[in-house]
């Protein structure tokens, strides 16, 4: 059986990457899982090979099938739609945020058209975007726009630990107040949904406690009482694999032993920290529900140490990893 296609698309040039991308394809263990194809720009790819020194061997591409997948060659579809005297290395530009929106739009036509089995993306800045008109504020947003998909749903992996977030980017006074038991039975249907597309249909998804040791029967908080516990009790009359609430001090350990396929985490940084505690550069996000499977870094661009060849590759070779042993039986 061939091994899938991959679409990257570049992400903002002026961010890190272009530059984790060739570091990622230099490695041939990549080409072991997936056939890697970039969406870019062939002097963006020059530019970084020059800061890193590294000799790398560029096939333009005009469609995804044509390449040749070899160690150390990087395939491209080349738009040609930005060069390195239109930016500059960590700063917002409004030309690095269009290019970055026309890979990534260019990777969404191809996965549609089923030319790439997943995308794995890069970093792109949401000021760039905006500086370059483009009304969308992050990859998620272009693609469900791009596909017409309502709600898709974010899971970040790392190792064998999988979380899904009730809410991401909200204050936690504001987070808290979305902690109901409507919210609950509703996020957790979806993740276990999103399980069921990644081939574990029958995973058991743990719902975390909100309040210290889960609130310890009211005396730390009544929200495991009114609305947690009710939420989870719901789910399983209903036939549903959902064990819960459980304390987040253990939670995720938990998991990541093998107890619970996958954890729903109340709130943004509850879920963050833990992937990232397990294994920073290896925690790899996936946005489940689109027509395509979608894996990402997750990071951003760090335009703190962009173009000084010194960013960690580690998250994009996971991302495509994961993009290859997932999209096979990926069913959304």
């Amino acid at each position: 059986m061939s091994k899938p296609l991959i679409g990257i698309p570049l992400g903002d040039p002026a961010g890190i990457g272009p530059e984790i991308v060739v570091k990622a394809l230099q490695n041939p263990e990549i080409y072991t899982h997936a056939r890697p194809v970039v969406i870019g720009s062939a002097a963006v790819l020059l530019q970084v090979a020059e800061i890193l020194r590294a000799d790398i061997k560029i096939n333009t591409i005009t469609a995804p099938g044509e390449g040749s997948f070899a160690p150390g060659m990087i395939n491209l579809i080349d738009l040609a739609n930005i060069e390195p005297k239109d930016f500059q290395h960590g700063t917002v530009g409004a030309a690095a945020g269009r290019a970055a929106y026309e890979y990534i739009r260019t990777a969404t036509e191809l996965a549609l058209a089923g030319r790439l089995a997943a995308l794995a993306t890069t970093p792109i800045n949401k000021e760039a975007i905006r500086a370059a008109g483009i009304a969308f504020i992050g990859h998620t947003e272009m693609l469900a726009a791009l596909t017409k998909t309502k709600n898709p749903l974010t899971m970040f992996q790392t190792g064998s630990l999988r979380i899904f977030f009730l809410s991401r980017h909200l204050s936690l006074r504001a987070a808290c107040e979305l902690v109901t038991k409507e919210n609950i039975m509703q996020t957790a249907e979806q993740s276990l949904r999103a399980l069921s597309m990644l081939g574990l249909a029958d995973g058991c998804l743990a719902v975390a406690a909100l309040n210290p040791h889960g609130g310890e029967h009211g005396l730390f908080g009544t929200e495991e009482m009114t609305e947690i516990a009710p939420a989870v009790a719901a789910l399983q009359a209903r036939g549903l694999n959902v064990a819960g609430p459980v304390p987040a001090d253990s939670v995720f350990h938990l998991a990541r032993t093998g107890l619970y396929d996958a954890v729903l985490s109340l709130y943004h940084d509850q879920g963050h920290i833990a992937a990232k505690m397990a294994d920073f550069d290896k925690t790899v996000s996936l946005t489940l529900g689109l027509p395509f499977l979608r894996t990402s870094v997750d990071h951003g661009t760090a335009f703190d140490i962009a173009g000084k060849g010194i960013a960690s590759a580690v998250s994009m070779g996971e991302a495509i990893r994961l993009a290859a042993r997932y999209c096979r039986q990926y069913r959304p």
